[in-house]
């Protein structure tokens, strides 16, 4: 069986499928990528399963030695990567002969990689699903980030077509638009925590991690308490504590929480949003449904290569 084996894990690499889901009602959160969009790309391209296992590398990337002939592909975020001292592409399949050498440099854009290999890293499952939730050290070692020495076998090829079609997700640079629709939570904001939320511009906080962005910028106020019975939290939700700093609920978040939510990120751009990094800018802007379900479709259309 063909592996990768870490000789240095970079800053912030874990195992990631499409998520751990059907067990939320029981408290086990979904995890999986930051950046679903690009999983399920390089997937595509490489004629995986959309959910096979793959790599998310975080600002700066590891370095990793074949054993066997592989067949990988880099989508999302830009960290340049050499394959023995020369530059590997992105968005499209490239072979890895045994005993070469990834590594990865500096970040060029986006924040999160994408390194998946034809067959997937064939790692035992928990629960159903090889996602890495690094809270609960729930996954693949131990569910926690790589390590060196770490080897990560790859399954059989597959039998699927690989493709060439498809759109690389547009990477933010420096921060980004995202459209959000109001939350069930709206009436206990003010009508001024409302417009603020779309007006002004908001900055991930170096308090930020997969569970969730903390943002600074104005306070948004409530009326009344800021804590609510705990319910389900969806991804992109944006919550707000008494403090009025919003935080926004992303991959890694617990399946409920216990503040007012004040608005939720459309599907469509919630793996924009996990291509930030601390520092970055947020605006919201404020969609309707038809118009959320509009996105979602175009950005569907981009990643299967189709016209609308």
């Amino acid at each position: 069986m063909s592996a990768l084996t870490v000789v240095k894990p970079g800053m912030l690499t874990t195992v990631q499928d499409l998520g751990r889901f059907g067990y939320q009602g029981v408290g086990v959160p979904v995890a999986g990528p930051m950046d679903a969009y690009s999983h399920r790309f390089a997937n595509r391209l490489l004629g995986n399963d959309p959910a096979a296992a793959a790599l998310e590398i975080t600002l700066m990337g590891p370095e990793l030695i074949a054993d066997g002939e592989l067949t990988c592909v880099l989508t999302g975020g830009r960290i340049e990567t050499m394959l023995d001292g020369s530059p590997a592409p992105f968005d499209e399949p490239f072979r890895i002969r045994s005993g070469s050498r990834l590594r990865c440099g500096q970040r060029l854009k986006g924040t999160r990689m994408t390194l998946a290999v034809a067959g997937g890293f064939d790692l035992p499952p928990t629960l159903g699903s090889r996602a890495t939730h690094l809270v609960s050290r729930m996954g693949p070692f131990g569910g926690r980030a790589l390590r060196a020495g770490d080897v990560l076998p790859v399954g059989s090829q597959p039998e699927g077509t690989r493709v060439s079609s498809g759109t690389p997700l547009p990477l933010p640079d420096g921060g980004a638009h995202l459209r959000i629709l109001p939350a069930v939570h709206r009436d206990r904001f003010t009508d001024d925590a409302w417009g603020l939320l779309q007006r002004a511009r908001f900055t991930v906080s170096p308090q930020s991690n997969r569970m969730g962005y903390r943002l600074d910028g104005p306070v948004l106020a409530h009326v009344g308490a800021a804590d609510i019975l705990s319910e389900g939290m969806p991804p992109g939700v944006i919550q707000v504590p008494a403090s009025g700093q919003p935080i926004l609920l992303l991959a890694e978040r617990a399946t409920t929480g216990g503040y007012a939510t004040i608005a939720t990120v459309i599907s469509a751009d919630l793996p924009i949003a996990g291509q930030l990094a601390p520092g970055d800018w947020i605006q919201f802007d404020l969609v309707t449904h038809l118009e959320a379900r509009s996105a979602l479709r175009a950005r569907e259309a981009e990643l299967a290569g189709a016209p609308l």
